[in-house]
């Protein structure tokens, strides 16, 4: 199995998480209903057990020592083809040779038949002795007969040269014809030794796709799992604004909470800070047993709208409404708010105003990261436990744990902006990480490019539909695809044709034994990725009004036309596109 048990008995929260904090201007310490929210994964999204199995690694490292056996094959096999494609021409060329020798001989031959068909007519073979017996001028006998030697010493001297040229054309076509055997015969063993490799990576494969299988499986369930938490959530949250009505609190705006020791709203007191003092930002309406824990209305608008993102996929350099990054879901929320955010995770970290982290209350935003890869993610705290972001590990916008250990800062948006602050970024050669997801740089052709998953072992389950006839993608390239279609069909009167997209480990096994010369070796296709697409429908020529299109619009939607496909660069493949992002 891939997974650890998770079965665990958890308990599950109801309608309220009580938080104790100290009710500082009234010397009290009450207890503080806060939004509630569900017992979240404990797994990011449900996923971490499944990406970190060291089953899946054991078994990518065998694909792996596959693709490399078939990369090191591709130049020969490409060689062999080569030489096998010159023999054959040089076989042609001779051949042309011995046909045009053959003529020559035949013309030759013809114009010496017609000289014996001309003795034929004269009543018999012209020697000397019919000569000296017609009796004819022996002035004339003698030139006729030396006509006659030089027509026979012609006639061979015109038959032995084509006969030679003969016997060269056939020299030449028996050296080419052994050439091209020899390069058929290294053809054949080239091929041998790839079918072989074939077999291997099609049993590694077979393996592949049963782990594959169970992972998914896997991941389906945990995704029902992470599913109920995030509507548990939710309904928490929508049960705190409601207690919050049923109360008669109207939510203040962030200006009216920003001096608590100057004033408050009516009957609002303040939330002691774990430092001395009141926290700013925060409020709270003192009531037995429980105070009511009150935030800016700015604050609540975030954070509603951010449930109302839970479940939309995660994917990077984009900003809703059908999918999200961290950053983004982060800027959009709170600036629809009416509180302007930087987009990424770096802006965010370099000017939301810093809190202690044991005061961190709804709203407030996470920063977490390592010492040696610095920031890596930001999220929405729910509770000192729980957080709400766009996870790149999960693939979604999910409630999940808050790893104290990973815990680099706590801001405030409702506080405004401080003066940008430097970012901690990685170090001593450490790869960067963006919303949870370790980033490798383009030149890298290893096991887990993105979303922890290795090229063609994709779990359906990670992945979007196009809605197209089973076709899918990354969720952001998908969501992007499925954009770009509509406006393709809106100018060109239908939707995009599509003959390609994701391609399974096992489908660029199969290919690259077709087409060797043409297809990436497995493991390295953009379309393992799930990120690239093949179109037709006029798109697979180039010059024609679909391609054009495609040439003028795909940027708009984050795709391009790479250039080694690009008419006169060797691999002109018009029909072949490319997820870049936007």
């Amino acid at each position: 199995m891939f997974l650890r048990s998770r079965r665990r008995d958890r308990r599950r929260t109801t309608a309220s998480r009580m938080v104790l904090v100290a009710a500082g201007a009234l010397a009290l310490t009450l207890p503080l209903v806060g939004p509630a929210s569900a017992d979240p994964s404990d797994q990011p999204g449900g996923t971490t057990a499944v990406l970190e199995s060291e089953a899946l690694d054991r078994l990518q490292q065998r694909a792996a020592e596959v693709q490399e056996g078939l990369r090191a094959q591709q130049g020969e096999v490409l060689a062999a083809q080569e030489a096998k494609a010159r023999a054959e021409a040089d076989v042609a060329e001779a051949r042309s040779v011995l046909t045009d020798a053959e003529g020559e001989l035949a013309r030759y031959q013809d114009v010496v038949a017609g000289y014996a068909r001309a003795v034929y007519r004269d009543g018999g073979a012209v020697t000397p002795l019919t000569l000296l017996l017609s009796g004819q001028d022996p002035g004339d006998v003698l030139a006729a007969m030396g006509f006659l030697e030089v027509v026979d010493r012609h006639a061979a001297e015109v038959i032995g040269a084509a006969e030679e040229l003969r016997q060269q054309a056939l020299d030449v076509q028996r050296r080419a014809a052994d050439a091209l055997a020899e390069a058929q015969a290294r053809a054949d063993e080239v091929d041998a030794r790839v079918r072989e490799l074939e077999a291997q990576a099609a049993a590694v494969t077979d393996e592949l796709d049963e782990a594959l299988g169970e992972v998914d499986r896997q991941l389906a369930q945990l995704q029902a799992e992470q599913v109920q938490v995030n509507e548990q959530t939710a309904a928490n949250w929508r049960a705190y604004v409601d207690q919050l009505t049923a109360a008669g609190i109207t939510p203040p705006p962030a200006s009216a909470l920003q001096d608590p020791p100057s004033g408050l709203p009516d009957g609002l007191v303040p939330v002691s800070s774990s430092e001395g003092g009141a926290q700013r930002g925060a409020a709270q309406k003192p009531g037995q047993p429980n105070s009511l824990l009150v935030l800016p209305a700015e604050t609540l608008a975030a954070v509603t709208a951010a449930m109302d993102a839970l479940g939309r996929p995660y994917a990077p350099g984009t900003a809703g409404p059908d999918s999200w990054d961290c950053g983004s879901l982060v800027s959009t929320v709170y600036g629809a708010a009416g509180i302007p955010l930087p987009t990424d995770q770096a802006g965010l970290f370099g000017v939301t105003t810093p809190i202690a982290a044991a005061d961190v209350l709804p709203g407030d935003l996470v920063f977490l990261g390592t010492q040696e890869s610095g920031l890596g993610h930001v999220g929405i705290a729910l509770d000192p436990q729980t957080m709400l972001a766009a996870d790149a590990r999960a693939g979604a916008v999910v409630v999940r744990t808050l790893p104290a250990d990973q815990v680099i800062g706590i801001g405030r948006p409702s506080l405004g902006q401080r003066a940008p602050a430097g970012v901690p970024g990685p170090v001593d050669g450490a790869l960067r990480v963006e919303c949870g997801n370790t980033v490798y740089p383009p030149s890298f052709d290893g096991a887990r490019q993105w979303g922890g998953y290795p090229n063609g072992l994709i779990p359906p389950s990670a992945m979007c539909p196009l809605g197209v006839a089973g076709h899918q993608l990354r969720c952001d390239a998908a969501a992007a695809y499925r954009a770009m279609s509509a406006a393709y069909a809106a100018d060109m009167g239908g939707p995009i044709c599509i003959t390609d997209s994701y391609r399974t480990y096992a489908s660029q096994v199969r290919l690259y034994g077709q087409k060797p010369a043409l297809a990436a070796v497995p493991g390295t296709s953009n379309h393992g990725w799930g990120l690239a697409v093949d179109l037709c429908g006029g798109i697979q020529n180039f010059g024609t009004p679909q391609y054009a299109w495609m040439a003028a619009n795909a940027g708009r939607f984050g795709y391009l036309h790479p250039t080694w496909a690009d008419p006169g660069n060797g691999r002109e493949e018009p029909w072949h596109w490319e997820y870049a992002g936007t």
